[in-house]
């Protein structure tokens, strides 16, 4: 018998179920105790590194996300590793666990579509990671007024919120992935392992690998061609994206993310800072990319789930 309606009618139930789920569950809060306790040690170690920098540089409070400190990492760098592990955890089980508890039946004879059910696991997922990095955001930006006593900048908040969408972009894409994952195989420990192994790839393998592939494509006599290759190859993880993306928002003086060409240079003023729109178009293909990046796989996701036989 068919159902009458719309597709969609029941995607605010399973959003809301599947977004107070994720934010009880024992799983979430290891997750959130885990980045909260990392953040703070590199936030505190930053803050303590730029204590000696003086209060006239306009972007004072950018440096609370770059700055490192021995033996710890930056915030970014913490966030690149991090968010990845928050966004596999929420989604390497979303729809395989439905399959091995047998509840994906009954869910989809109730008033409630495949394209609901998915996009609201979806969307759950997103708006938690968007939840935790809205709240990771705003305790970097309210321990910076405090310790260091000087306010952001119109400007420096703009990059920083830029940033934050473009994290929350970057866990969206792994996400998708894990659904992904969760969807072709009804074994949640493969899927996990299978997403987590690709994370590993994608992030510490292929940018070292993908010079060495562009080295064998592109005559080694065409120099800028090879860089440029090389570039391309490594843009395909979505770490290298994130990270370009990064190197532009939250350090102004940079002008390109690519070779620099003279015609680049000229009437230029070697480190003046970049207005907040010129940095954004220096990483909006890069932006571009992460986005799109998440779209696709969330598509053929939807496509495989779609496709999947649902048994009793």
């Amino acid at each position: 018998m068919r159902r009458e309606g719309s597709p969609w009618q029941g995607l605010g139930v399973v959003l809301l179920k599947e977004f107070a789920d994720h934010l009880t569950s024992a799983r979430m809060r290891v997750l959130e105790w885990l980045v909260v306790l990392v953040a703070l040690a590199a936030i505190y170690a930053a803050i303590t590194q730029v204590r000696d920098v003086t209060a006239q540089d306009p972007f004072l409070f950018l440096r609370l996300f770059t700055t490192s400190r021995e033996p710890l990492p930056s915030f970014v760098a913490f966030l690149s590793f991090l968010v990845p592990l928050m966004a596999i955890g929420l989604g390497f089980d979303a729809v395989n666990s439905e399959h091995n508890r047998r509840t994906l039946s009954r869910i989809l004879s109730q008033p409630i579509y495949r394209d609901a059910l998915l996009f609201g696991k979806f969307l759950a997922g997103l708006a938690t990671l968007t939840v935790s990095l809205l709240v990771l955001w705003l305790l970097l930006i309210g321990l910076g007024l405090i310790m260091l006593g000087v306010p952001p900048g119109g400007e420096e908040m703009g990059r920083a919120f830029i940033f934050l969408l473009v994290t929350i972009a970057y866990a969206g894409v792994w996400l998708a992935l894990a659904m992904l994952f969760s969807i072709l195989f009804r074994s949640a420990a493969t899927a996990a392992l299978v997403t987590l192994g690709l994370w590993l790839f994608l992030t510490v393998i292929w940018p070292a690998l993908a010079p060495a592939i562009a080295q064998a494509l592109v005559p080694s006599d065409d120099e800028a061609a090879l860089i440029i290759a090389g570039q391309m190859l490594a843009r395909l993880s979505p770490s290298t994206l994130f990270g370009e993306i990064v190197l532009a928002l939250l350090h102004p003086t940079t002008r390109t993310l690519g070779p620099v060409y003279l015609s680049q240079l000229q009437g230029a003023v070697m480190g003046a800072p970049l207005p907040l729109s010129q940095s954004v178009l220096v990483a909006w293909p890069q932006i571009v990319g992460l986005v799109a990046a998440c779209i696709l796989l969330f598509a053929v996701g939807y496509i495989a789930f779609q496709r999947q036989e649902v048994r009793a």
